[in-house]
């Protein structure tokens, strides 16, 4: 098979994302589904997020709002209930640091005023460019994408970038199309992996990327079969 031009692979990139956005429409605000109330709020539950369901995050995360509803009052807080608080969303431990770290650097460093930029939230503890993305594209209306597992896998798959480290997947995807695009583009491609194109077994045959897809028939080729209601 002849080497895809950039040109020709740009243009694919620009078909998947309408048809991802057909699939799932939405702002990238709007398709996130961690709940939240501004930056902060997200900020807290990205990290949490971290190795842990978003389901998860969100049984956990009203309650430990209502008790730490800022930054300051968060970076107080008693390590121990705060550990208790989050414990069933894994690696407690290393999470507590990181979200007493960083609300310490937000009331520190910032003043109550939300960084925007990428290397302000990447200063932060505990903040990498996933999460920064995260923030910036939904609770700050900001270009970013976010790459996560479901995006390195299907963007590999879909033959968009060979590359495998986050950062140059990111630099890929964000040269193919608008930054306005790039937050929506990212969680459709979660929510299609997480649907669709899991990463054991792809369902194919009912994947509407598929004419698109350089790798399609890896995996089920037949559309699975509706149970009857008899």
């Amino acid at each position: 098979m002849p080497r895809e031009s950039r040109a020709a692979r740009t243009n694919r990139s620009g078909e998947i994302a309408k048809i991802l956005a057909g699939l799932y429409p939405g702002s990238a605000a709007e398709l996130c589904a961690l709940r939240h109330d501004g930056p902060f709020q997200l900020l807290v539950a990205t990290i949490l997020s971290a190795q842990c369901t978003d389901e998860r995050v969100n049984m956990v995360t009203p309650e430990l709002f209502e008790r730490y509803p800022d930054p300051a009052a968060l970076a107080a807080a008693d390590r121990g209930e705060l550990e208790e608080l989050i414990k069933s969303t894994g690696f407690f431990r290393s999470k507590a640091s990181h979200l007493l770290g960083a609300a310490a650097a937000l009331v520190e460093r910032h003043e109550g005023v939300f960084p925007t930029t990428m290397e302000e939230l990447t200063a932060l503890p505990g903040v990498g460019r996933k999460t920064a993305n995260v923030v910036r594209s939904v609770a700050l209306g900001l270009p970013g994408l976010p790459v996560d597992t479901h995006v390195t896998r299907l963007s590999r798959r879909l033959g968009l970038t060979a590359a495998s480290d986050p950062v140059k997947i990111e630099t890929e995807l964000c040269s193919m199309l608008p930054p306005e695009e790039w937050g929506a583009l990212s969680l459709g491609l979660i929510l299609h992996g997480r649907k669709i194109c899991s990463a054991r077994r792809p369902n194919c045959g009912e994947c509407a990327l598929a004419g698109l897809c350089p790798s399609a028939g890896i995996g089920d080729l037949q559309p699975k079969r509706k149970r009857s209601s008899r």
